[in-house]
Formats: structure tokens, C-alpha cells, sequence
């Protein structure tokens, strides 16, 4: 398994190495890169939340390396996915293998980091004699870890106590509830009145009857904005214009006749 050292990886794996990297582990995490360049990792394993991962040093047999972040637990993780759920966008950017550019603000909302606040936030042991943590292996292990957060964002938030399908069926589950409480009509002992609110059975007093042109002369054409034509020969896109102004001209009229149709059966009913 070797470190993929392009600059075009996600920026969600960019972020967990640049992360790891302003924790001022600068000698330590560049021979780590090195390990993770050259293969040294053989094999990477998870166990729930838990990482185990077996790197080649310069002993026979290969060293064994841990490595967790703190879990969130239920409640934290019911809040954190009713704000995923209140955004649709996260929803479908998770179900297309994407992590949503601004997911952080999610966390932070609730109080929480989804990438390591601090070195502290990461606990990691190596079998092998060197007692820096991180030694080189367990950094060569960090770094591979931000190439499978590239190739599947669901391991990021595994290791906060959360797979794949968890997520996904909680947001399901919850974006249906919502859909369902907006769907359903609300029914109250007044809807049965709705029918008689607008009835008025009396005769109108002709006096107060007032017809009036509209108060502007802007129609549903200035409102759409241009007609949307395909140029003319010679890329000429002036028929649009002319057939705009037609139909502004048949408005006008429809609408200075109708004004004087209700004013004439006005006149009439007096």
C-alpha cells in the first residue's frame, strides 16, 4: 500500500493531512511520508471506530500500530444528523460518495469536530522501540488513512462511531418524517366553514364599485424578462425583441378593453 503524493486528492483526505501537520511533528512526519511512499504499510484494518494496521520498519516482523479518535456518542450523533437532514444537499452529496464542502459547520453547530481539535485527539500505539508518538510508523499510517478518506468519506465518520449505513438510513429516515409532516393537511373544526368565508348573498351598492386601469403597465412579459430564441441566420437576435413588443402590444389592448367592458356592464346595472 503506498502514500498517494498527488495534489488533486479530495480535499476532505487534504484536510486530515494538513491537520496532522500543524501539529509541529514536521522530522517525524516526513519520514513517515517517506514509509507510506515506498509501501511500509502493509495492511490496514478496521474495527469498528478502531483502526489496526500492520507497517514494515527494519525489524524481520512487522510492527503493530493502533490507532482511534474519541467516538461521538448517540445523542451527539442524533444531533449531528438532524442538521444533515435540515439540508438536503448534505444528503445527496453523501449518497454520490462526496463530503459536503462546508460539513464542518455541522459539527461545529453541535459542539463538535469532526477532524482532531488537537494532538490529543488521536490515540495511537506502536509495538515498535521507539517511544516518540507519533513514531514513523504510526505517521505513515495517518497518511494512508487520508487516501481511503479519498477514496470513501464514510471512513472519516467511522471513526467517530458512525458507518456508512447508519448515517444513510438515519437521514432517510428522518428527511421522510419531515417530508410526511409537511405533506400531511392540517385539519381543524373551522375547515368545514371555508366554503361560506368569501359568500356574500346581498345585493353590492353600485357606489361602492370602483373600476380602475391597472396601476402600472408592467405585464407578465417584464416580469419573465427576454424570450429565450434561437439566433437568426447570421447570428442576428433581433426577432425575440420584435416578438416581445408584439405581445406587449396585444396586452396593452386585452387589458384597456377589458377596463371598458366593466365599466360599460357597470354603466348597464345602474
Amino acid at each position: 500500500m503506498t502514500y498517494d503524493t498527488q495534489s488533486n486528492r479530495e480535499w476532505w483526505a487534504q484536510r486530515w493531512v494538513d491537520v496532522l501537520e500543524s501539529f509541529g511533528w514536521v522530522r517525524r512526519l516526513a519520514r513517515a511520508r517517506n514509509y507510506a511512499r515506498e509501501g511500509n504499510v502493509l495492511k490496514i484494518e478496521f474495527q469498528g471506530a478502531k483502526v489496526s494496521a500492520l507497517v514494515q520498519g527494519t525489524a524481520p516482523e512487522p510492527y503493530k500500530v493502533s490507532l482511534s479518535l474519541d467516538p461521538f456518542d448517540d445523542e451527539q450523533w442524533q444531533y449531528v444528523t438532524e442538521s444533515m437532514a435540515e439540508r438536503a444537499i448534505f444528503s445527496a452529496k453523501l449518497l454520490a460518495g462526496e463530503m459536503p464542502q462546508n460539513i464542518e459547520e455541522v459539527f461545529t453547530a453541535n459542539g463538535l469536530s469532526l477532524f482532531p481539535l488537537t494532538k490529543f485527539d488521536i490515540h495511537s500505539k506502536c509495538s515498535c522501540p521507539d517511544p516518540a508518538n507519533p513514531c514513523k510508523h504510526i505517521g505513515a499510517v495517518y497518511y494512508l488513512l487520508g487516501d481511503r478518506f479519498s477514496d470513501d468519506p464514510f471512513v472519516l465518520f467511522q471513526l467517530r462511531g458512525r458507518t456508512k449505513d447508519q448515517i444513510m438510513t438515519a437521514l432517510r429516515q428522518l428527511r421522510s418524517s419531515h417530508a410526511e409532516a409537511i405533506d400531511a393537511p392540517e385539519v381543524t373544526e373551522a375547515e368545514p366553514e371555508i366554503d361560506r368565508f368569501w359568500q356574500y348573498d346581498q345585493q353590492l351598492e353600485p357606489s361602492l364599485v370602483v373600476i380602475t386601469p391597472p396601476p402600472t403597465s408592467e405585464t407578465v412579459l417584464d416580469v419573465l424578462g427576454a424570450i429565450p430564441l434561437k439566433p437568426e441566420a447570421g447570428g442576428s437576435t433581433t426577432g425575440g425583441g420584435h416578438l416581445t413588443e408584439y405581445l406587449q402590444s396585444i396586452y396593452t389592448q386585452v387589458s384597456q378593453q377589458a377596463v371598458m367592458t366593466a365599466m360599460t356592464a357597470g354603466h348597464r346595472e345602474e
